[in-house]
């Protein structure tokens, strides 16, 4: 039920800012790159170069979904405020970011691509050294399955300030709205992040991002292109995801981890041997 609460009297409450984030950056026919990295980027040429993706239907597994923070949640409802006392993460699988991959990982299964979607806490009870979990959670599945070639690791943003506003970032799709997402695709301008073979995780990038603002309108913000690592050095499509803010709400994350992995079906099927 996404019917808002009434605010209950005596508490403390905060602004949410429902926005459409959008034109920024450079753009490309139906999309937007925000670049953070002195390189250099031709998207027209890296969108037609092909990613080093050869997806099998084999029944092996060919994508894992992870999180590195595992327990970013989001709102119940919307009720276009907070509480003071609302807390963002929370270790309860049902209202955090798993939901989503649970159903990005549900598309795709459905289209016969082998997926799986680890759950592993990586930052509780500790934040710091989030990321080198993960990547020791990557190594392990690689390990034991090295067909897969795409790994996913699926956040959710945060925006705004108690001061400010949370900003939370919706489009609309058939009538219903879904948390709109950032694609993250890192580079390595100087060698120093050991991190050589960045420009297949972009091209994987830029083609997910290519589509899914072609299949679903205004889904994306623009892809972040930034000089950073994040455990995306692991395979060549290895790829950050934001689904939305902490002020989206659960139902909206949802709805958005469909739609994404219908267009990641998509781009991969595309990538067949």
């Amino acid at each position: 039920d996404d019917t808002p609460d009434t605010p209950i009297p005596g508490k403390k409450i905060y602004n949410i800012i429902e926005t459409k984030l959008g034109e920024c950056g450079e753009k490309y026919e139906n999309f937007y790159v925000k670049k953070d990295t002195p390189v250099e980027l031709n998207i027209e040429k890296e969108l037609k170069s092909r990613p080093d993706i050869h997806i099998k239907t084999d029944g092996s597994p060919q994508v894992l979904i992870y999180h590195t923070h595992t327990t970013e949640a989001y709102m119940d409802k919307n009720n276009g405020f907070y509480y003071e006392d609302w807390e963002s993460r929370t270790t309860d699988n049902s209202k955090n970011v798993t939901q989503v991959g649970d159903q990005i990982a549900a598309q795709l299964t459905h289209a016969g691509i082998g997926v799986i979607h680890d759950t592993a806490v990586h930052d509780n009870p500790s934040y710091n050294g989030s990321y080198k979990r993960s990547a020791d959670t990557i190594q392990k599945h690689l390990s034991q399955y090295p067909s897969i070639q795409v790994t996913l690791d699926i956040h959710r943003d945060s925006l705004g300030s108690n001061e400010s506003g949370k900003i939370k970032p919706t489009f609309l799709f058939n009538n219903r709205k879904g948390a709109q997402i950032m694609i993250i695709a890192g580079s390595d301008p100087d060698g120093t992040l050991e991190f050589p073979d960045w420009e297949y995780n972009l091209r994987f990038a830029l083609r997910l991002q290519s589509t899914v603002e072609t299949l679903f309108p205004g889904m994306t913000r623009p892809m972040f292109f930034t000089d950073s690592r994040y455990n995306m050095n692991k395979t060549h499509g290895s790829l950050l995801i934001e689904v939305g803010s902490d002020a989206n709400s659960i139902n909206e994350a949802k709805y958005s981890g469909e739609l994404l992995g219908k267009a990641l079906v998509d781009v991969l099927k595309k990538l067949k041997d």
